[in-house]
């Protein structure tokens, strides 16, 4: 037996251990409570929650949480297929199987005959053969709004947000300069504050959604993402806290608001010393 199929050996038998303890725990006899009360529906929380730990890991770049958390996210994989299998909806080898089709069928330069020269090709042809795979004829196809609603529907707000920037400033809906995007941000941030003047709770959100909107594209005009943006502050801020903690000899709770900007300021300056 060849090296190759001995590591392929290896692979299957540990996914077949993996989905085996998933059965036993979703079996009603001597299974988990708590897997067995689960639903796809409750499961949401934990597939967003694995997905963006598995982000942050490999930002962290440590290989041992990199593969801990994909094993968490493979979890989540594994779970809901077994309580759709238990359904009888589908199996965890028709997911598999699925996804190997689509593979193959999305890359004829690979596994049929078609040339290409470039990735720019590569996702020309992937968008077309996608859109012949959900029916959609080539007119629809080109719908700007088809692109951008899907999108809107899939992705997290924030990444939804960029990627509709992005796709609709290639389309032509774009400032002509930089001073143009800061214009426009001064505007809704008057329109945002406006709002915050009324009692209407519906148009004070749409005015935070248009400023937010328009942050994301200042973001895109000086090639920054606002997604590792933020998640560097909410880091940052934790860490502050942390060792904030660690010089008050009282829980943080029991401080004021100007003793709290002290050690707030004496947080700063040692991470800042340490970088």
């Amino acid at each position: 037996m060849s090296s190759s199929s001995t590591v392929n050996q290896s692979i299957l038998d540990a996914l077949q251990s993996l989905i085996e303890v998933v059965a036993q725990l979703r079996s009603p006899e001597g299974g988990c409570p708590w897997d067995l009360a689960q639903t796809p529906q409750t499961l949401i929380p934990y597939v967003i929650e694995e997905a963006y730990e598995v982000v942050d890991a490999i930002q962290s770049g440590e290989r041992e949480a990199i593969a801990e958390e994909l094993g968490d996210l493979l979890l989540q994989v594994v779970l809901q297929t077994q309580i759709a299998s238990e359904e009888q909806d589908f199996t965890l080898e028709e997911v598999a199987t699925g996804i190997t089709e689509k593979l193959i069928r999305r890359h004829p330069h690979v596994f049929g005959d078609v040339e290409v020269n470039s990735a720019a090709e590569v996702n020309q042809n992937w968008e077309q053969i996608k859109a012949t795979e959900k029916g959609e004829t080539p007119e629809q196809a080109k719908l700007l709004s088809r692109k951008l609603k899907r999108y809107a529907r899939s992705l997290p707000a924030l990444m939804a947000g960029m990627k509709i920037s992005q796709k609709a400033a290639a389309a032509g809906f774009e400032w002509e300069n930089i001073e143009g995007v800061w214009s426009k941000f001064e505007e809704e941030l008057g329109e945002f504050k406006e709002a915050l003047e009324s009692s209407d709770k519906a148009h004070q959100q749409e005015e935070l959604g248009d400023l937010l909107f328009t942050i994301i594209n200042i973001a895109r005009w000086y090639d920054l993402n606002p997604f590792d943006g933020l998640q560097g502050t909410n880091r940052r801020f934790i860490q502050r806290l942390e060792i904030m903690e660690k010089f008050a000899p009282r829980p943080l709770t029991d401080y004021d608001i100007n003793e709290l900007e002290s050690l707030w300021q004496q947080a700063k300056a040692k991470l800042n010393s340490e970088q």
